[in-house]
């Protein structure tokens, strides 16, 4: 999807390039685009407006394909507010257990909403953990309007809220993260320590916003994105709050070379596991949840009785 969504960078810059002169060939416009000699990149650049690339991250949907219950388990909705008031909403579905190991607080990936990602988080719940979803401004049934740092607010206040919820032990919290939210997980909990976190888990993450953007559309598509919050600034800030990596060997979306790049990085407690044949939404499923299992002992682990 990330994919998808970068596309239109490449092509809304090009087709400022070919507004400003229609003799330009689609061939003769990419190699324009490519080259930093020419003036064109400076044209896309000042049509899009500083950082004006940023928002083709973000794919949302406001529609409900799914909940819990599809699942056969109970929930609760619930709403919070961002420290800007803006209001979140999501589901806390309980551990399926009598007593809970801990609770797993999910930062969803770039597209879709909720019921769009259930299948990354419901077996934590069968493995006796509560899980704590949500969306983010802009998505599902969330308010606001999308934005890079409000987004980053939103972990910080889904963490916020959930350490406040009286059938939470508040110092057996977990952060979980897949491709886009592991981005913005690592730089909210990097930015501002969260008490009471055992771990830090990303799952097909990438370390920098720019890396992705010259990944889908070259170097013009690099110009036109910040790396404003991006995690490679932000993971050697976690302390000593140990960090799992999880990432595919055939990611298809994010390359596993920006999995290594933020195990490289971090600085406090780390583990990588490299999931061979894995794919950008599969990894931990892959081999009958092989690597499942070895992320709940990774977890047991941190949260000794």
């Amino acid at each position: 999807m990330m994919k998808r969504r970068l596309v239109p960078l490449w092509l809304g810059a090009a087709a400022l390039v070919s507004a400003a002169d229609p003799a330009w060939s689609p061939d003769g416009v990419q190699r324009a685009l490519e080259d930093p000699r020419n003036e064109l990149p400076k044209l896309a650049r000042d049509g899009l407006g500083p950082g004006g690339g940023n928002r083709f991250f973000y794919f949302p949907t406001h529609d409900e394909p799914a909940t819990p219950a599809t699942w056969g388990f109970r929930f609760e909705t619930i709403e919070f507010s961002s420290d800007d008031g803006t209001r979140l909403h999501g589901w806390f579905i309980p551990a399926r257990s009598e007593a809970a190991s801990g609770t797993v607080v999910f930062s969803h990936g770039n597209a879709g909403s909720l019921g769009h990602h259930l299948g990354f988080v419901m077996w934590l719940a069968e493995a006796g953990y509560h899980v704590m979803m949500y969306d983010y401004r802009g998505f599902g049934k969330s308010g606001g309007t999308v934005d890079r740092g409000g987004m980053v607010r939103d972990v910080r206040a889904a963490l916020d809220y959930t350490a406040k919820r009286g059938d939470v032990d508040a110092t057996r919290l977990v952060s979980y993260g897949h491709s886009l939210g592991g981005a913005k997980s690592l730089a909210a909990i990097g930015g501002r320590p969260v008490r009471g976190l055992r771990g830090v888990v990303v799952d097909g993450t990438f370390a920098s916003y720019r890396a992705m953007a010259r990944l889908i559309g070259g170097q013009l598509a690099e110009s036109l994105v910040t790396d404003e919050l991006a995690p490679k600034d932000y993971v050697s800030k976690l302390g000593e709050v140990p960090l799992l990596v999880v990432h595919g060997t055939r990611d298809e979306v994010v390359p596993i070379s920006q999995g290594r790049e933020l195990y490289r990085r971090a600085g406090g407690p780390k583990t990588l596991f490299e999931v061979e044949a894995g794919h950008h939404g599969d990894s931990l499923a892959r081999d009958g949840g092989r690597f499942r299992k070895r992320m709940l002992e990774w977890l047991a682990a941190r949260m000794p009785r």
